[in-house]
């Protein structure tokens, strides 16, 4: 009898992961360029050098791609923020960090920050990515009697808002192209939900974890 192949079926998955996270990244190039609207198959399978009839062993439209590539943007930067805020037991110091260093990396990331600022306010109401975790951290916050807020996810619209906005002046404007920028924003923030203001200016100006491996 024929000894079993080993490991032929993880070779396979392997291949078909590989295959997925092209296309996943030729989308994300596209939603960042602000051309995924007028993208064919064909064009979307020719950019991650796959073929044509592979795109539907993962996806059945190329909506469905688009929305899984913004997913795969902000649950990539949702787990980042959670590795480096692990050590932080204080939600509103987590909460203040976390929209810090979300504009840092997305100034260092400018896909990232193109699709953020086209797409994320679709993703407000997701249950991955970086709005679960803020709703997150802002609950755990009034639950503390740190913020004061009585309404958690209007409170997280307005973060998204402003941070998307902050996002696209960094994007357009060369004078707001700064990281002091999400440090001012965090600190308004911070004052919006009830922290008073010596308070929100010490955790917006708080020593942050070191990003430079991320960038």
């Amino acid at each position: 009898m024929a000894a079993p192949r080993v490991g032929a079926g993880t070779r396979l998955e392997r291949r078909k992961a590989q295959t997925r996270r092209k296309l996943l990244d030729a989308a994300r190039a596209m939603l960042a360029e602000g051309t995924a609207h007028q993208a064919s198959i064909q064009n979307i399978t020719d950019a991650a050098d796959v073929g044509f009839g592979s795109f539907y062993n993962h996806f059945a439209t190329k909506t469905e791609l688009f929305e899984a590539a913004v997913d795969d943007v902000l649950e990539e930067m949702g787990e980042l923020l959670d590795r480096l805020g692990r050590a932080q037991p204080d939600p509103a110091a987590r909460f203040a960090q976390s929209v810090r260093l979300t504009g840092r990396l997305a100034r260092r990331r400018p896909q990232v920050a193109q699709i953020m600022v086209r797409h994320g306010v679709s993703y407000l109401d997701s249950d991955r990515g970086l709005a679960p975790r803020a709703l997150r951290d802002i609950t755990a916050a009034v639950a503390a009697g740190r913020f004061t807020t009585p309404n958690p996810k209007l409170a997280l619209a307005a973060t998204a808002g402003s941070l998307l906005g902050a996002l696209h002046l960094s994007c357009t404007d060369p004078n707001m192209d700064d990281d002091t920028l999400y440090d001012q924003l965090a600190e308004q923030l911070l004052r919006m939900l009830g922290l008073p203001p010596a308070e929100a200016h010490r955790l917006a100006t708080a020593p942050l974890p070191d990003i430079s491996e991320h960038d």
